[in-house]
């Protein structure tokens, strides 16, 4: 059986208990073992990190110690996957590039706050996306500081209304990437948990933690 651990905590705008919380199941109905973890210590135990499958970070901003984050990424780089959503993994910890550098983002805007605005799937050959179509999201649409060695799955383009200096940008929403051997899935989406009844986030999301998984 595959295990997964999901990590949640940080800032709880984002609802990271009733994210993890769907997304566990989601796991345990792929047949997955889960286990939880409110505190960033559940990274300290390298050797109990390297024995999942899958690690899910859900936590938005706050700060990570050194030994903690060197557990996570070490974990990682040994071939363990992780994926993740929306601030819970792509604005984690503003101090710490190198989590950054893994990630293969960060945000840094949602101009307009919540509003309506559509996800366009790039690419229809990969097992993440494969018989998706676009679809239409009433979220936060994250800008991001964007690494360009990650394989893009889907994008959104920015209307200008709320930031004029950026109508026309073509922004990643999904994507994928490795890290040492582990594999690495993003997915800008789910600001909060209602998002994921859009049923193409929560597919997308749901296939990006299988693909990732060890």
């Amino acid at each position: 059986m595959k295990s997964a651990l999901l990590v949640w905590g940080g800032w709880d705008g984002h609802q990271p208990r009733e994210t993890s919380a769907f997304f566990a199941d989601v796991l345990r109905e792929c047949g997955y073992a889960v286990d939880l973890s409110d505190t960033l210590d559940a990274y300290l135990n390298v050797e109990k990190l390297r024995s999942y499958n899958l690690i899910v970070p859900v936590w938005t901003m706050g700060t990570i110690s050194r030994e903690q984050e060197q557990g996570l990424l070490e974990a990682v780089k040994s071939g363990v996957g992780i994926a993740g959503w929306h601030g819970g993994m792509g604005d984690s910890f503003r101090g710490n590039p190198d989590y950054q550098f893994m990630v293969g983002g960060q945000w840094v805007a949602h101009p307009g706050n919540v509003i309506d605005y559509e996800v366009n799937i790039t690419d229809h050959d990969d097992p993440i996306t494969a018989g998706l179509s676009d679809f239409k999201m009433h979220s936060e649409q994250y800008y991001m500081h964007v690494d360009p060695s990650n394989k893009v799955l889907a994008t959104t383009t920015f209307s200008g209304d709320h930031a004029p200096w950026i109508a026309g940008c073509v922004m990643p929403v999904v994507w994928k990437r490795m890290w040492g051997q582990g594999r690495v899935f993003y997915c800008s989406l789910g600001h909060v948990r209602l998002d994921f009844d859009v049923p193409e986030a929560s597919e997308i999301v749901k296939r990006g933690m299988l693909w990732a998984s060890r």
